[in-house]
């Protein structure tokens, strides 16, 4: 397959995460360019921030390399470090194990994309900077817990 007719591909909403975190990524989509092209060894991806929205919640991957390159409009890059304004052909690289959480935020009134390309390790672990939550994926199933590896709260029953 030569060309990935990107025109054709349904964009991709929603997230894995739980509640009350996949609410907040509300405003951003992608096209899955890696899976359309059948690529098993890196995902790339097109990812569109609506204004307001975040790409993810700050996070960093133990296993996976991330490069990032904005495309069109302006991003907001959150890191560690504080935050960096990104415009089209900037660049950024997160090394696996860098425990240095990264995200972009749109705060332009207009839409802002970007590409962003990774490994994809058999077995990842992805720890978010913020908040009291951690992932592992693997054999196709994200399993979320604390940091610590103990459950999550069920979210149907009360705290009372």
């Amino acid at each position: 397959m030569a060309r990935i007719a990107i025109e054709s591909l349904p964009p991709r909403t929603g997230s894995i995460y739980p509640e009350p975190y996949a609410s907040m990524m509300k405003g951003r989509s992608s096209l899955r360019l890696g899976d359309a092209g059948g690529l098993t060894q890196f995902g790339a991806n097109l990812v569109t921030l609506a204004p307001g929205a975040l790409s993810s919640l700050r996070h960093w991957h133990l296993n996976e390399d991330e490069f990032v390159m904005v495309t069109e409009g302006t991003l907001i890059l959150v890191q560690d470090e504080g935050e960096t304004e990104m415009h089209p052909g900037d660049c950024a690289a997160f090394p696996a194990g860098v425990p240095n959480g990264h995200q972009f935020r749109n705060d332009s009134d207009t839409d802002a994309r970007f590409l962003v390309v990774g490994t994809r390790a058999p077995r990842e672990e992805a720890t978010y900077s913020d908040v009291d939550l951690r992932v592992v994926l693997e054999s196709g199933t994200a399993t979320f817990t604390r940091k610590d590896g103990s459950p999550l709260p069920d979210p149907t029953e009360s705290e009372t």
